[in-house]
């Protein structure tokens, strides 16, 4: 198997990146040498033994003072994940991985260019991409589902991977549909053929075991090991430990179908320099979308619901919004800066109004470079933390605003101490939606059997729970059951002339097949601290 080779080329670190990529509207000047920013954590979808332990790099805000941002780097975990990774769906491939050279050299250095990555796709690689795809995944433009193409799967990835190794895979458009968003309006996804779903998927594995030596540690969004409640976590970490006092609650306006594909390439060519590599992302970018038999060009943006659309997305931000972002906070910040990104969504919280007010404005002008624009209503700052509540009723203002992110309401509130503590609630604009979603599947299956609702009804409230079920939002999810409850109730009723069915009932067959809600998941800071004291078994 060829080596990697590397070459030198253009820094990328946060203080010593080039101006256009890290300047702002309150710090022109060329970035000096002061360190580069650590962030992220090893690949996890790969099998071998977890990298070595790398140290938190990335200062605080503060140097001296406690606080979320210190801890966020990366860390060998304790336990038993120095071992071999088990196999399985989304696991790697192998005892040892061929990529974990690739890893170290990114890890070292954080100046060298790829030029020899797409040997690391290899049949098995492909083979263990295609068993990561959801069997019920939808078909693409070519209708071939994951059970067609498992049918003669060792012969199919076997002429996929000729036909990329020589130049000759061609992509295929993505399928156009439309889902509802929460403000009724409707998101645009393409879907891949399950071809391409593969490749990319074995690709993006590859491009990952460089890429998360250089994200940065408050980014979470479609990263392995890293989920929605680590942000959320970090979030609240940070809120309450630090001197947050104004939160910045920001969206990114059609950011997946608005990125800019030419800057995007630019960004791609610091890390990677293998010119098929390029060429493939470079393929799915421009391969069109085919909407209702009429195909149409993709000059902008990257199809939301593509394998490889997160790690694209994540690369052009990690260069647009994070390095700037630390960067700023270094120079620029006079209080205590918390930042959390989870994809184009994310939170900063200021200690300083002034510091909020700033960093919004330099973030307009900042995005406004490279075609990009803040969501005008779902972009507010607003004051929020452990002395809001006060500062507003001294005022004669009403109780602190909240915020949503990731799906939850975030609340000002006090413990059973008197202790501030930021407290989280299912959100109505995503419990309302799922709700329609239930009573409109509900009369769908109105005349199955009941042992048959009641098991489907059971898996949509532990899924519901799995999610929802931190703690303070208990109530909230017994108000979703009794919502599904009367939702079922309403859909018995119907299935005969004779009547309604009585509540008592009702509340027999709810206790025998749906579950009670109970909390599942720890408090934020725990979890946090678990995870970036290197005790994690995630990380």
């Amino acid at each position: 198997m060829r080596e990697n080779r590397e070459i030198p080329w253009l820094p990328v670190g946060v203080d010593d990146a080039p101006s256009w990529m890290v300047r702002g509207a309150a710090d022109r000047c060329s970035a000096g040498r002061e360190g580069n920013a650590s962030g992220g954590n090893p690949l996890m979808h790969d099998h071998g033994k977890s990298d070595r332990p790398v140290l938190p790099a990335k200062l605080p805000n503060k140097p001296g003072e406690p606080g979320a941002e210190v801890v966020e780097g990366r860390g060998l975990p304790e336990g038993n994940t120095a071992g071999e990774t088990r196999p399985g769906r989304s696991a790697g491939l192998g005892v040892s991985s061929d990529l974990d050279r690739v890893r170290q050299v990114a890890r070292k250095d954080r100046d060298v260019r790829f030029t020899a990555l797409l040997h690391h796709v290899t049949v098995d690689r492909l083979r263990e991409a295609y068993r990561a795809i959801r069997p019920d995944a939808a078909a693409g433009v070519d209708g071939v589902t994951w059970a067609d193409y498992g049918l003669d799967l060792e012969e199919n990835l076997r002429d996929l991977h000729a036909r990329v190794q020589r130049g000759a895979y061609r992509a295929r458009p993505s399928r156009r549909v439309f889902i509802p968003k929460a403000d009724g309006r409707l998101r645009p996804l393409g879907i891949a053929s399950l071809e391409d779903k593969v490749l990319q998927r074995a690709v993006v594995e590859v491009l990952n075991a460089v890429y998360e030596q250089d994200f940065l540690g408050f980014s979470y969004g479609f990263r392995p090991g890293r989920s929605q409640h680590d942000a959320l976590d970090a979030l609240a970490a940070g809120i309450t430990r630090k001197k947050v006092s104004y939160v910045l609650d920001a969206d990114i306006r059609d950011f997946f179908t608005g990125l800019d594909q030419s800057w995007l390439v630019r960004f791609l060519e610091h890390r990677i320099a293998d010119k098929r590599v390029l060429r493939l992302i470079q393929k799915w970018l421009a391969v069109g979308v085919i909407e209702d038999g009429e195909w149409s060009k993709t000059e902008t943006g990257t199809a939301q619901g593509a394998s490889v659309s997160p790690l694209l997305s994540n690369v052009f931000l990690h260069y647009v919004f994070d390095l700037w972002a630390e960067q700023w906070r270094r120079r620029n910040a006079r209080g205590d800066v918390v930042l959390v990104r989870f994809a184009d969504d994310y939170v900063v919280g200021f200690e300083h109004r002034d510091d909020a007010e700033r960093f919004l404005a330099d973030l307009r002008e900042r995005f406004a470079e490279f075609a990009l624009e803040l969501h005008p209503e779902k972009t507010r700052l607003i004051e929020f933390g452990r002395f809001a509540a006060e500062r507003r009723a001294a005022r004669g203002l009403r109780k602190p605003e909240t915020f949503e992110f990731l799906g939850f309401t975030h609340i000002c509130a006090k413990g059973r101490n008197g202790r501030f503590k930021v407290k989280r609630v299912t959100s109505k604009k995503k419990m309302r939606p799922k709700l329609h979603a239930v009573k409109a599947e509900m009369r769908l299956r109105m005349h199955h059997p009941i042992p048959e609702q009641g098991r489907w009804l059971a898996r949509v409230l532990q899924g519901h729970y799995n999610y929802y079920a931190v703690p303070d939002n208990i109530e909230a999810l017994r108000g979703f059951r009794e919502r599904v409850i009367r939702h079922w109730r309403h859909t018995l009723s119907r299935r005969s002339q004779n009547g309604r069915i009585t509540w008592e009932r009702t509340r027999r067959l709810a206790d025998r097949w749906l579950p009670q809600p109970r909390i599942l998941h720890p408090w934020p800071n725990v979890r946090f601290d678990a995870r970036t004291q290197g005790k994690s078994p995630v990380r």
